[in-house]
């Protein structure tokens, strides 16, 4: 994988744009890091982008998080990486945090999020033509466009998070037959450093450990969240059930209705999916005021971004060590195939529940037409979208 170096405040800067316009969940964080990081910015490639997008796919946590910090990782280390975490989520996680302490303060108060509505065509239409251009420039052999075609199909019929690893993992074994036609490659041997491994199995324990010892909220607040973050394969929309499981239904900290609310107000934010935890967390710890409030949300975050984080930073260590090997290559032609029927999939799972009004269908449209045959910025597209809602409410 080739990387472009640039100095850590710039690529910092990019992030931070990203953490203010990406909406429209992983799927549609990926189209803009498209735009931004791969056209705009020249970091990495494509082929490279959908390569590492599909590597955080087969690991769980948030993918769009793992993909920007372990590109950072690339960038400038772990310490740039972390710093990516940061600036990635904090957006984000700030308006959910508030959220919560107004619902709390006012809980007759009445959101209105009628001036977002556009938001969600608009994103469709950053999907469907992200799809679009995965398909054109990166599968490019029938076995890859069959491969392609069943993924989109399985994904969209399935819909479940275990399908997303499995179908990847199907497809890299599907060309590894193909292996002999990789070029032969000076292979050095493959260090692994198990130090990231081993800090997430520690910190996994240990919190379980404190929190059954000293049954402190917050520390409980972040087991239980670190907990859910390992073992979520597929992004915000499969953390929904078992937050509503866990803290609605068993632990009953939120209502149904203040549950289900902020998770629409998180659909309609931009940044990770994920910040959804820093809502329920602080929802859960509202007994303890507002300061609670806040390290609740802070705890919450903590443990639902770090697992993922953890794991990918362990894996990109020797990811290009590994991807030497032919049969490893030849497996990436698969795994590409599959990565883009996923997001074929999304465009389509994101489309079925949207309202069918001539006006979502005319910004779907105009949006995938003005990405394709002009140069307005996506952010600027979103923007429009946001004022045209303003003032059409």
């Amino acid at each position: 994988m080739s990387i472009r170096r640039v100095r850590n405040i710039i690529f910092l800067k990019d992030v931070s744009v990203l953490s203010m316009t990406a909406f429209g969940g992983p799927q549609g964080h990926f189209g803009m890091f498209l735009d931004l990081l791969v056209d705009k910015r020249a970091y990495l490639t494509e082929e490279d982008l959908i390569e590492l997008y599909a590597l955080c796919q087969v690991l769980p946590g948030p993918t769009s998080t793992q993909t920007i910090t372990a590109l950072g990782f690339r960038i400038g280390g772990p310490t740039l990486a972390y710093l990516t975490l940061l600036v990635w989520m904090l957006p984000a996680f700030c308006i959910m945090t508030s959220v919560a302490i107004l619902v709390t303060t006012a809980q007759d108060l009445n959101f209105s999020l009628d001036f977002l509505r556009f938001i969600e065509p608009i994103a469709v239409g950053i999907v469907a033509y992200s799809s679009y251009r995965i398909a054109i420039k990166v599968v490019n052999t029938k076995v890859g466009v069959g491969l392609m075609i069943l993924s989109a199909f399985a994904s969209f019929v399935f819909k479940s998070p275990y399908a997303f690893p499995i179908l990847i993992l199907f497809g890299g074994l599907a060309t590894t037959w193909k292996y002999k036609k990789q070029p032969i490659e000076e292979k050095e041997k493959i260090s692994i450093k198990w130090g990231n491994l081993i800090l997430w199995i520690s910190v996994l324990v240990v919190a379980a450990i404190l929190g059954g010892v000293t049954q402190y909220q917050p520390i409980k607040l972040f087991e239980n969240f670190y907990r859910n973050g390992s073992l979520i394969f597929g992004g915000g929309q499969v953390l929904v059930p078992l937050l509503y499981t866990e803290f609605v239904e068993f632990k009953q900290y939120l209502t149904s209705q203040e549950f289900v609310s902020g998770y629409g107000f998180v659909q309609a934010i931009p940044g990770p999916v994920f910040s959804f935890s820093a809502y329920v967390g602080a929802m859960s710890a509202r007994e303890f005021g507002i300061g609670g409030q806040i390290l609740g949300a802070s705890m919450a975050a903590a443990g639902i971004f770090l697992p993922g984080t953890f794991l990918i930073f362990f894996v990109i260590r020797f990811w290009e060590q590994l991807k030497k090997y032919r049969i490893v290559k030849a497996s990436l032609e698969g795994i590409t195939a599959v990565s883009a029927g996923m997001v074929i999939a999304a465009a389509f799972l994101l489309f079925t529940p949207m309202e069918q009004k001539p006006i979502n269908f005319i910004l779907l449209f105009g949006t995938v037409g003005m990405m394709h045959f002009t140069k307005v910025p996506t952010p600027l597209i979103i923007l429009v979208g946001l004022i045209f809602g303003i003032i059409i409410s």
